[in-house]
This record gives structure tokens, C-alpha cells and sequence, in this order.
């Protein structure tokens, strides 16, 4: 540590939302993402949560307080979309299943798009290229925790039951931009309809009935837990939550309250970041 004072859950600037306990329903019927399946009641006790996903300024405050290093930093790499990379940005190692994830050696959560890049100007942006370590150390310095799945959904959801986004069953309700997705033709053309073509400031578009930002669209959120209750040892069993700005119907439908995403413990990606949780 450094010494500089341990900022506490209640000074950081996005603030918690007391959520009540209580039976809620989370899951969907969805027929194309049987990882969701069933909607099923479960019981929650009363816990906290952000109003939104921890930014990079609130990061950069940790890392210079403690000298974190992120497995990102330590591998040396991460994954960035290619459509965020400049035109002559040299050949990398592509994803064989989604080759426009490009693997960019320097690419951190301080260099988003690798050296070349800062957070300048996104210091109110979320946090990405943080793994599930570096959010769990995170959240511990500020004396949090992740939200399990079940939290993350109940307060996802604002208050609503049985509809897939935060406000209700319409993507663009009146032909309005609720949240920070792709628009056009994935994964080569983004009109940025909505305003962004990256991430957006953690509080961009108007919160859900509970207080809560950008709980679909913009970054997938980790959450604390296994992938599957069946098999919580699975190293690969780390899971996310909300979809990010590069889904799009085409490809990934998954800008949804109810939405899921396996990733491993220690993995990282321009569109993945997290917010805090605490007991109440």
C-alpha cells in the first residue's frame, strides 16, 4: 500500500442503492440462450448496490493507492474489438469463433486500445480489461463485494418483472435509445444512432425505476458465483451480466436483464467491466 486513505463505499462518487429482500423472479423462457433457463423465484435478503459500473477514474484511484497490477498488465495483453483499432494497426492474433476480437499486446485498462490509447477524456467511462481477480480486488479495497447473479438481476430489472430490458418489453421504446448498443451491420458498420461507438460515461442514459445505469448495454458486469450451480469448481466458470456496446441482434441478443456470458476468472476484454455490491 501507499498510504493514501481507503475512499469508503459511501464516498464513492456513484454511490449504493439499498435494495429490499425478498422473493424475486430472475431467469427467461428465451428459446435461443437456454443458459438463462428457467424463470424461477428466489429469495434475497436486503443488500446494496451501485448506481452504476466503477469508472476509470474510480480504478486509476485504487491502482495508485495500492500499485495493483492487473492480469491484463501481468499477461501482457488483452482482447480489443478491431473495429476500435486504427487502420494501420499491424496483423494480431484473431478470436477463431469471433475474429473481430484482436489481441493486442499493451492492452490494459489504462491503454483501452493498446499503447497508443489512454483513458483521457474517459475518465467517467467504466472501467474494461479488468478480470475477475482485479474487480474481486477492487471491490475489497473499497470494502464491497461483486453482486451474486441474483442480485445483479433483481436490481437490473428496476423493479420490473417478466420483460427483457430495464424500462420494459421495447427495445427503442418510441423510437428512442435506451442504452449503448450496436446499430447498423455487425460487425463492420456502427451508425452510433445512440451517441457512442465504445463505451459511454457510466451514467449516459437515464437510470431503471431503482437508481441503477447502464445495466444492459455498454460493458458486461462481473458477477460473484460459478457459471453453473452444477459444476462450481469449473475453472472456465466465471459469468458476466447485461450484455455490452457491441451486441446486436444479428450476433449477440444478449442486451437483456436476464442475459449471461462465460468467461474464465482471469480473462479480460474491452467490454468487460463490473459494479459493486455490499451487504446491507
Amino acid at each position: 500500500m501507499r498510504g493514501r486513505p481507503r475512499p469508503s463505499l459511501e464516498t464513492t462518487a456513484t454511490g449504493l442503492v439499498p435494495i429490499q429482500g425478498g422473493r424475486v423472479r430472475v431467469g427467461s423462457t428465451d428459446p435461443d440462450f437456454p443458459e438463462e433457463w428457467p424463470v424461477r423465484e428466489v429469495e434475497l435478503p436486503a443488500y446494496r448496490i451501485a448506481r452504476c459500473a466503477v469508472s476509470n477514474a474510480e480504478y486509476a484511484e485504487f491502482v495508485a493507492a495500492t500499485a495493483y497490477r492487473s492480469d491484463a498488465e501481468t499477461y501482457g495483453s488483452s482482447f480489443v474489438f478491431a473495429g476500435l483499432l486504427p487502420d494501420d494497426f499491424p496483423p494480431t492474433r484473431g478470436v477463431a469463433a469471433a475474429p473481430w476480437w484482436r489481441e493486442v499486446v499493451g492492452a490494459d485498462w489504462a491503454h483501452p486500445e493498446g499503447p497508443h490509447s489512454s483513458t483521457d477524456g474517459r475518465e467517467d467511462h467504466p472501467v474494461v480489461h479488468v478480470s475477475r481477480h482485479d474487480a474481486e480486488a477492487y471491490a475489497a479495497w473499497r470494502g464491497g463485494r461483486l453482486p451474486t447473479e441474483d442480485e445483479w438481476e433483481q436490481a437490473a430489472r428496476g423493479g420490473l418483472v417478466d420483460v427483457p430490458f430495464p424500462w420494459g418489453a421495447d427495445l427503442e421504446p418510441g423510437g428512442e435509445h435506451r442504452m449503448n448498443v450496436w446499430q447498423g451491420t455487425f460487425p463492420t458498420e456502427n451508425t452510433a444512432a445512440d451517441g457512442w461507438r465504445g463505451t459511454c460515461p457510466v451514467d449516459a442514459f437515464a437510470p431503471n425505476g431503482l437508481g441503477l445505469h447502464n445495466t444492459t448495454g455498454n460493458v458486461w458486469e462481473w458477477c460473484s458465483g460459478p457459471w453453473s450451480a452444477t459444476h462450481p469448481d469449473d475453472p472456465q466458470g466465471g459469468v458476466s451480466r447485461g450484455g455490452s456496446y457491441l451486441c446486436h441482434a444479428s450476433y449477440c441478443r444478449r442486451y437483456r436483464v436476464s442475459a449471461r456470458q462465460q468467461h474464465s476468472p482471469d480473462s479480460s476484454a474491452g467490454n468487460l467491466g463490473f459494479r459493486l455490491a455490499a451487504d446491507a
